[in-house]
């Protein structure tokens, strides 16, 4: 009886406070699920451990393959069932077409200057309303001085005798067109079929050089000596001259591809106020830094850099050699050009073999 009495008086006093306002209804800040919607391996397990003990907010981490099964699952979803997508830059320009992304609170984005502004106002966001950069990589070339007798400086290189079959190269159509294009002075984004049909040319005589067609542990073949040299993302190359310090890298004297992974909230995100948070939380600098150590793409948090540990700044920190206009990202192109680069790579592949 007295234990019912007492939780009786319990229950009024708190519900007397909460209508003076001395107790809030509901904890400060957001809370309940963050659905987080990216590729694999993107964060540290620390990292996002740590997020939930401070906020109590639960990660659903789910994985895609490609942006466009990303891209697929949103518009099925209309902007629904994910709060935090980070995906590519060409990508997020059509997902903020077609309506799919919301604009950023940036007033709950405290950390929000921290941002590298080499990385922002790009094609895919150019007033930086609905992004959050998260890593970026550039187009390299690494290779094993030992294997082969050819001072390698850029593009054009890889097409010396020297590598036949002895090369690995991305699976990235766009990339390795972009590649050809580059040596023969075009942009990475032409729409001109006639110097696609130039490019084609090229890329057809590297043929006898390449060995591997893939994305997925390029890096492991370079170290383990299955290849010369491979063409490859950043965060390859870290993993590579982590593993074999002898390996050269190599930025081409032709110019630099880039590109940007972005986050972004969707525009129906069943908990938007915990995908704020969780930005907010990884542009602190301290959490940015240990995010780009385990991520091994380029640092877009500047604020982070100088927390990059010795051992990897040179792997991702921008160099300050890099010029804005010796670098070009890859953007959409038209559905004529798109449609012959598919045919020139679907022919390439026929004479590598693969």
């Amino acid at each position: 009886m007295k234990k019912t009495v007492s939780l009786l008086l319990t229950l009024t006093l708190l519900l007397g406070l909460l209508a003076a306002g001395g107790v809030s209804a509901c904890a400060e800040g957001p809370s309940g699920t963050l659905n987080l919607y990216t590729w694999a391996e993107m964060f540290d397990p620390d990292v996002l451990a740590s997020f939930e003990k401070e906020t109590g907010i639960r990660i659903n981490y789910t994985n895609f393959d490609y942006d466009e099964t990303m891209l697929a699952k949103l518009e099925s979803a209309k902007g629904g069932d994910y709060d935090l997508v980070i995906a590519d830059d060409y990508i997020i320009e059509t997902v903020i077409q077609e309506g799919l992304a919301q604009k950023l609170d940036k007033d709950r984005l405290s950390n929000f200057g921290n941002i590298n502004p080499v990385y922002q106002g790009q094609f895919y966001d150019p007033t930086d309303e609905y992004t959050v950069p998260y890593g970026a990589g550039v187009q390299t070339i690494c290779y094993n001085p030992e294997a082969v007798d050819v001072a390698v400086t850029g593009y054009e290189d890889l097409w010396n005798e020297a590598f036949e079959d002895n090369l690995a190269i991305t699976a990235n159509y766009r990339v390795m067109i972009g590649m050809a294009l580059k040596i023969l002075g075009y942009s990475y984004n032409t729409n001109n079929v006639d110097e696609l049909n130039e490019a084609a040319e090229l890329l057809y005589r590297l043929a006898p050089n390449i060995r591997l067609i893939k994305d997925d542990f390029i890096n492991d073949d370079l170290v383990s000596g299955e290849v010369a040299a491979a063409v490859m993302y950043t965060s390859q190359v870290t993993q590579a001259k982590l593993a074999a310090p002898s390996l050269e890298v190599v930025y081409p004297k032709e110019g630099l591809g880039f590109g940007i992974m972005g986050m972004f909230i969707p525009s129906a995100a069943p908990n938007a106020d915990a995908a704020h948070a969780f930005i907010d939380f990884i542009l602190r600098p301290e959490v940015s830094a240990q995010s780009y150590e385990w991520l091994g793409y380029y640092c877009t948090n500047k604020a982070a850099d100088a927390l990059i540990s010795d051992d990897m700044k040179e792997f991702l920190v921008l160099p300050e050699e890099f010029r804005a206009e010796d670098m070009e990202m890859i953007g959409n192109i038209s559905a004529e050009a798109s449609e012959r680069q598919a045919e020139i790579w679907t022919e390439f592949k026929s004479l590598c073999g693969q």
